[in-house]
């Protein structure tokens, strides 16, 4: 799709999405739509579902956990061949 269509607005201020966007959005007839201003244009998105936010909180939460594993096991390597930390 090119950078930027011009549509026409409706009587009741309807605009038709083109049907490049919506198959690349997902945004199919019926679906929800949030629209507002951002810097003074106009913008319209896909809202995210309360399952999908979860979703990566979860993902978000599992790679912490991930983490924190892989670097206590680092510091127990480095323990191992450096001794402990002098008390300073």
């Amino acid at each position: 799709m090119r950078r930027s269509e011009e549509r026409k607005v409706g009587e009741r201020g309807q605009v038709t999405l083109p049907k490049e966007l919506r198959e690349k959005f997902d945004i199919h007839g019926g679906d929800d739509v949030l629209v507002h201003e951002e810097n003074g244009k106009i913008t319209i998105e896909k809202p995210v579902s309360r399952e999908t936010l979860a979703e990566g909180y979860r993902r978000y939460a599992a790679e912490s956990e991930a983490l924190e594993e892989e670097m206590a096991g680092v510091s127990r390597e480095s323990d191992r061949y450096l001794g402990d930390a002098p008390d300073w």
